[in-house]
Formats: C-alpha cells, structure tokens, sequence
C-alpha cells in the first residue's frame, strides 16, 4: 500500500501531457463566455399574463423581459403576497461571481502553461467545488424568498419552495424555473476539466500496468 501510494504521489508531479495544454487553454473561452449569457431563467404564467413574465440571471446582473419591466411586475406581485423584491441585494451573491470566475480563469492558464498533474487534479477539485457551491447558494436564496414572507402583507400565502428545476404550480402561476447558456457554457468548462484530468490519470494506470507486466 505504501509503495503504491509513492507510486501515485511521484505520477502527480510529473508535468502534465504537452497534448493537454492546449486544450486546457481553449476551456478559458467557454468560462469567459459564461458572462455574455443568463445562467438562468425564471419564467411565470398566469391568466392575467398570457404573454408571460420572464427573469434572466446573468453572473452579474439580472435582467427581465420586456426592458426589465417584468422586474418589476413581479416585484411588485412579491409585495402582495410579502415576499423581499428580487433586486442585486436579494442576490448578493451576483457579486463575488465574476471575480470568481476570473480567478478560475487565471488558474486555468496558469495550469496550462506551467501544471503539473497534481495541480490539474487541484483545478477539478476547486472547479467542482465552485460549481457546487455556486447551485447550493442559488437554492438556498430561493429558499429565503419564499419563506420570509411579511405576515402583514395584503395577501395571505403558505410559505414555499420557488422552483429550481422544472415547472410548479405557486397559486394560479406556473412558474418554470431552469438553466440557460450561461449555464452550459459552465458545464462545458467543468467537463473538459474533468476529462482532462481522468484521461491522465487513465494513462498513469495504464503505462504502471505495462511497466509492472515488463518488469
């Protein structure tokens, strides 16, 4: 077991594979591409919106449809039934994303150009880490606005669960919640990460196996 484990230690060190440099570069583009498009779009119908309103999250903004005119339809919906106005203080979290994902793109490049292994495997770890982070703080702040609801506002509603995922029938809306490009290019990014980092560790244990089958 001890050898085996000085074995994995000393692959890890080794620099990693001139063939997956490049490639690990070109997954910059995608992360960058991550702020031109929404992350995710919230989308309510009801009799008395036939046409819809809509909620764009970017990584750096909100936006809502019809010039952000539906930001405010629905604000002004939220305060009826108690509910906080969905604005930049609701989503706080907006904030450190960018600067987020500039540091995720800074360590990319620099993993490309000087990475080892080990540090290919650090980038999946931190990139995961991220992602999951990122989707558990999304559903949490969904979760804080539809249970903080004021107890004297004009319209009385059970406290609730916004949709994440899919379609949810919240009184007479069905509300739509799901991801957008943004989204996939973050997803695009993270499984090249993952790729990378599985095909040189299936390369390690391939060349150990023919080794240990010439030895």
């Amino acid at each position: 077991m001890k050898l085996a484990l000085e074995k994995f230690y000393a692959f890890v060190q080794q620099p990693m594979q001139l063939g997956a440099r490049l490639p690990l570069a070109l997954l910059v583009i995608p992360l960058l591409l991550t702020f031109t498009a929404p992350l995710w779009n919230i989308s309510m119908l009801a009799p008395q919106y036939p046409q819809g309103l809509t909620l764009d999250i970017y990584a750096h903004k909100v936006e809502g449809g019809r010039n952000d005119a539906d930001i405010q339809e629905i604000n002004t919906l939220n305060h009826y039934i108690g509910m906080a106005p969905i604005d930049r203080a609701a989503l706080s979290d907006l904030d450190w994303i960018p600067f987020a994902l500039g540091v995720l793109a800074i360590l990319t490049l620099r993993v490309a150009a000087v990475g080892s292994i080990r540090s290919l495997i650090d980038l999946t770890v931190i990139t995961a880490y991220f992602s999951a982070f990122s989707l558990f703080r999304f559903v949490y702040k969904l979760w804080v606005l539809g249970h903080n609801l004021d107890p004297k506002a004009p319209v009385r509603v059970a406290p609730f669960m916004p949709a994440v995922f899919g379609t949810k029938q919240i009184a007479n809306f069905t509300v739509t919640s799901l991801p957008r490009l943004g989204s996939v290019y973050m997803g695009i990014f993270a499984l090249g990460v993952v790729g990378l980092t599985v095909w040189h560790l299936w390369r390690g244990r391939r060349d150990a196996v023919r080794a240990m089958r010439g030895a």
